[in-house]
């Protein structure tokens, strides 16, 4: 069995291949940080499992610098900004972080704890989990392009973490969602040149995205085709040039990075095997605690459905503060639960280490 590198919210390492806690949290994005936040406040502790290799989830892996504006009290934030928050306001607590991983094993043990393995062998026993995966484990769609497997994380990317990664590059955008849109409106400004490529004229994007797109063609700050990728030219990882196919025959786009956005495979994963009651492939839950068909397993976030359901960040935040409730009774039995404001209460601003 691999020993598992956890991570702590400030910077600490622990290592060790059986790690008992209070709560496994399963996804560490918006709705799962916000859960330690919910939980660290009745003195649980946390450790987090995600499959990406860093906190945010999909907002930090999808769109880290395109803003949110439906947060309340910041009228715009970027999805890593968001997450820099979360992490800020959770690090009193010290969760515990273990990423590129996926969970593969969940089952309930006759101590009435919860035994959960990773794909990398590490095992947690706690007695709450909690499944905050999203819409589950994601992956972008490949394209079908011979050796591009080469190519990826170097110069082929399938999201943008930074920018400046794309500064002063030749870039070519393949798609016509509001991604590819997205990306190529706000990338232009700082490329030596972009140019998108989609299999047809018409786009799902935004109408908005695409007038402002071919505003740009007319004035020459930037290239659109309609083809297809036939081919990557490139040494070492790195492209010099695309070919693809047109309807007048082949043409060589110069492109030092490239940006497939062909949409994404959600799946739920090995969570459809842990007998949890589904629907329409999301995790059904009450409205009161937010707990699955096995107690002592709860799901928050857009991985959960119950009537109603808003697929919102802050949906999920109050569905967190509820969820909290019912995991502290079932850590702590026969404890008396006193709910208290962090405005008034000198306990909750003590473990905030604001008093």
């Amino acid at each position: 069995m691999r020993a598992s590198a956890a991570v702590e919210a400030d910077g600490y390492f622990t290592m060790s291949n059986q790690i008992e806690t209070d709560i496994v949290i399963i996804g560490a994005g918006p709705v799962g940080l916000f859960a330690v936040f919910e939980l660290g406040l009745y003195d649980l502790k946390c450790h987090l499992i995600d499959i990406l290799d860093r906190p945010g989830g999909q907002c930090a892996e999808l769109y880290p610098e395109k803003p949110i504006y439906d947060i309340p009290a910041w009228p715009e934030i970027s999805g890593q900004g968001l997450t820099e928050k979360l992490m800020e306001q959770i690090k009193p607590f010290h969760p515990e972080f273990h990423f590129n991983r996926m969970v593969t094993e969940l089952s309930k043990l006759e101590d009435g704890r919860f035994r959960t393995v990773t794909d990398e062998g590490e095992v947690f026993l706690s007695k709450v989990v909690v499944i905050a995966a999203g819409g589950g484990s994601f992956q972008p769609k490949r394209p079908p392009v011979p050796g591009i497997e080469a190519f990826e994380g170097k110069s082929v990317f399938y999201s943008v973490r930074r920018m400046d990664e794309f500064r002063g590059q030749d870039v070519l955008i393949v798609g016509g969602g509001d991604s590819a849109l997205d990306w190529t409106l706000n990338l232009q400004p700082i490329a030596k040149s972009v140019t998108l490529m989609h299999r047809r004229p018409e786009f799902k994007a935004a109408p908005d995205s695409v007038k402002k797109m071919f505003a740009l063609v007319e004035e020459g700050k930037m290239a659109f085709e309609t083809g297809q990728l036939a081919s990557l030219q490139g040494e070492d990882g790195q492209l010099s040039s695309v070919t693809i196919k047109t309807a007048d025959g082949e043409k060589v786009i110069n492109a030092t990075r490239m940006l497939p956005f062909f949409g994404l495979t959600m799946k739920l994963g090995p969570v459809a095997e842990w007998g949890l009651n589904l629907e329409q492939n999301l995790i059904h839950v009450d409205t009161e605690k937010f707990e699955t068909s096995v107690p002592g397993i709860f799901a928050i976030g857009d991985i959960n459905w119950y009537p109603g359901k808003l697929k919102l960040i802050l949906s999920g935040f109050h569905e967190a503060a509820l969820m909290t409730q019912a995991a502290k009774r079932i850590c702590n039995p026969g404890e008396r639960i006193v709910f208290q404001y962090t405005t008034s209460s000198t306990n909750l601003q003590k473990k905030l280490g604001v008093n």
